[in-house]
């Protein structure tokens, strides 16, 4: 898919001034098999340089505390040879110019933005720099390559220069560059450089929008009702005294509920808590988590398994070899997203058009499903990404944008729809429970001859973009295969439809498959009678990448030397979104089966970085984010309704609970690896691990809550 450069500046923020360069760029090669549940197309740049000189990249990515802001100017400024601090963003609007090509879709998640922009905006970069250069040679009549570049000038013999505004409306009337040469990586002056990030000082001092922050001339606010039931549809409703209540302006009903709409957010929600609402509540009223389970369980034992990867070798024949054989059945449970923003978008339906604000990270989705709900065309809807406040894969989806332009159509005004906390809890599309079935068998020496792999549960990719049934879903795969030398492994993928609304969380299925392998490679080596660092070392000969990492961590962390009294170390080993990482996490628990993690050690080696200093904010963030699943994450259904509403029974690690992380990155000249999300899936199995170290007892299913210790 393509677009020509009128049709994107109708829709650019920035077509009311300056100069855009549009840039057609070649599509990566080599993109990993997340790549098999989209299309992949060819991704254009764009970067508008005005006439003083300001550069303002497009990005193609949406802002959700990732970083995006910062390193994809760095991408850009170090090929286009100009200073960071001259380059501002904008998020970009809908438009296939800004697909994914890891994703095939105008997405922000997958931890993709650096990997998928790695070549394409370094490429743009140097096609526009040359592109300046030959302006500048046609206009003084000199040979292009007499020219230089340095901080956004042109310069040439006998003291002439021009800046790159100078120079940009006729750089644009030339010829895109087919063939460019990118900077050797030994000469980055950018890439590579730990930077502070360029959006921190309007975070500070509150410039940055949000969502949440957004106002329109005469805009209302909305408050909506939804069943307690996910799913569950409006049977009738009595909404006399919202209507009587100060501020109230409408009461309106849209397929997904009953809103109040009212002057202020606080009179919406109040006149909201007065709505009395006759649900039908569907098939969903009738699961809790146990028929769930129960389901996942019929469905593994049914036989009708779908291969993850041909790894060779004959588990039968070995296991029956084995000196030695094991199994375990792991379980995960579901798990909401938490954001700190809760969901909101504002719309403005007029004249058979809707303008769309907001925090998203599917902008062609958001546009498309909208367009669908209000039987409009796509071309008539104008969308505004905000920073968002958290995503973590909840702002994939469309439900409460769709609801902000309903709501807006049926008032004829413009909308913010702002759910509260507890409606964010109740309705999210949660992460869904797995059960991973595991055996292995063991020769005499104690070394794994053989290892099986079985993962049950339901497909996010089959809900939300129509994967068909009885498909591998490559999302559900990532970290099935261990990177140990097991000569016959096999891994198995049961798909199983549980009945409740699943989601992407981060780190996606990395986190439902880790920590039952991490796990159970440590179950192995006890087994084995052997230390789980030197079990794990002995079996990666042929993974010099994953053995330098385990071994940096084994010294940095200490282990097999003292510890203070009561500590225990614990092991987790992972490759994801190509990034390699170790983690060793050291704990104590109490007397009332209470874990603290004192300390996390993290080896992370994920090729080129682009900045350090955001690589290392993204693995703490990521440790804290899934060690609060580790520790306190479970959604628990009662006659289909969600039994957490807020922080109170859905807790987040607090601050005081944070342990030190020390994060050593390993330099390499490896592709990019993503790192928005690998640590979250390893914080698991290594406390799980370390809580075995400390206590004895295997915890096979997470949350691991003192009730479970004690128990165990």
């Amino acid at each position: 898919m393509t677009t020509t450069r009128r049709s994107f500046l109708k829709t650019s923020a920035l077509a009311g001034g300056g100069l855009m360069l549009g840039i057609s760029l070649p599509s990566v090669v080599g993109v990993s098999d997340a790549q098999a549940a989209g299309t992949l197309y060819t991704p254009n740049a764009w970067v508008h340089i005005a006439d003083d000189n300001t550069i303002t990249l497009i990005s193609a990515r949406s802002e959700m505390g990732q970083g995006v802001y910062t390193s994809m100017p760095m991408l850009i400024a170090e090929e286009l040879d100009v200073e960071l601090k001259n380059i501002k963003v904008e998020i970009a609007p809908p438009n296939a110019a800004y697909t994914n090509s890891l994703l095939g879709a105008q997405i922000t998640g997958g931890s993709t933005s650096v990997r998928d922009a790695w070549e394409k905006l370094r490429i743009g970069g140097a096609q526009l720099r040359m592109m300046l250069v030959s302006a500048a040679a046609n206009k003084w009549g000199v040979d292009a390559a007499k020219l230089s570049t340095s901080n956004g000038m042109v310069k040439g013999p006998d003291g002439k220069q021009a800046s790159y505004g100078e120079l940009a409306e006729a750089a644009s009337k030339l010829p895109v560059p087919k063939d460019v040469v990118l900077r050797d990586p030994k000469d980055f002056k950018i890439i590579g450089k730990a930077t502070k990030r360029l959006d921190t000082p309007n975070k500070v001092n509150g410039k940055i929008q949000y969502g949440i922050d957004v106002v329109l001339p005469d805009m209302v606010y909305a408050s909506l009702e939804q069943c307690p039931v996910i799913g569950g549809t409006v049977k009738s409703y009595d909404a006399t005294k919202a209507r009587s209540m100060p501020g109230v302006i409408d009461v309106v009903q849209i397929p997904d509920g009953v809103a109040v709409v009212a002057n202020s957010y606080w009179r919406a929600k109040k006149a909201r808590e007065t709505l009395v609402v006759q649900w039908d509540e569907g098939s969903v009223a009738k699961l809790n988590n146990a028929n769930m389970m129960a389901g996942i369980r019929a469905a593994a034992a049914t036989g009708k398994k779908i291969n993850i990867k041909k790894t060779g070798g004959d588990v039968d024949v070995a296991m029956k070899g084995a000196a030695k054989t094991l199994k375990a059945e792991y379980s995960s449970p579901l798990l909401a997203h938490a954001t700190l923003e809760p969901m909101n978008f504002t719309a403005d339906f007029k004249d058979g058009k809707c303008l769309l604000i907001g925090p998203t990270q599917f902008q062609q989705g958001a546009q498309g499903a909208v367009a669908a709900a209000l039987a409009i065309k796509p071309e008539d809807i104008t969308l505004k990404t905000t920073f968002l406040g958290g995503g973590f894969g909840r702002r994939l989806e469309l439900d409460f944008i769709v609801q902000a332009a309903q709501i807006s159509k049926a008032v004829g005004k413009p909308v913010k729809l702002l759910w509260t906390r507890e409606d964010d809890t109740t309705h999210d599309f949660y992460r869904p429970m797995a059960l991973n079935r595991m055996a292995a068998g063991l020769d005499a020496k104690g070394k794994p001859v053989a290892l099986t792999f079985e993962l049950t549960s339901q497909s996010v990719t089959q809900r939300a973009f129509g994967l068909p049934k009885d498909t591998l879903d490559p999302f559900m795969a990532e970290a099935s295969v261990v990177p140990y030398d097991i000569p016959n492994m096999t891994q198995d993928l049961y798909i199983h439809d549980a009945g409740l609304r699943v989601g992407y969380w981060r780190s996606v299925s990395h986190a439902l498959n880790a920590f039952p392998n991490e796990s159970f490679v440590d179950e192995m080596a006890k087994a084995a009678g052997k230390d789980p660092y030197a079990f794990r070392m002995s079996l990666l000969d042929k993974q010099p990448r994953f053995a330098n990492i385990l071994k940096q961590a084994a010294t940095k962390a200490g282990w097999g030397k003292p510890l203070p009294a009561g500590h225990k170390l614990g092991i987790a080993l992972m490759e994801g979104y190509d990034t390699y990482m170790a983690q060793i996490a050291e704990i104590s628990v109490n007397k009332a089966h209470e874990i603290k993690v004192h300390k996390v050690t993290v080896v992370a080696d994920l090729g080129h970085m682009v900045n350090p200093d955001t690589v290392e904010a993204q693995i703490q963030s990521s440790i804290a984010f899934g060690l609060t699943a580790a520790l306190y994450g479970d959604i628990t259904l009662e006659n289909g309704r969600v039994q957490q509403t807020n922080f109170h029974n859905y807790p987040v690690l607090r601050m005081y609970e944070m342990p030190k992380i020390n994060v050593t990155l390993v330099q390499s000249t490896e592709k990019p690896g993503g790192i928005g999300e690998p640590a979250t899936a390893l914080i698991g199995p290594a406390v799980a691990n370390a809580l075995f170290a400390a206590t004895g007892k295997r915890l096979r299913s997470l949350p691991l809550t003192p009730e479970k210790i004690a128990a165990a």
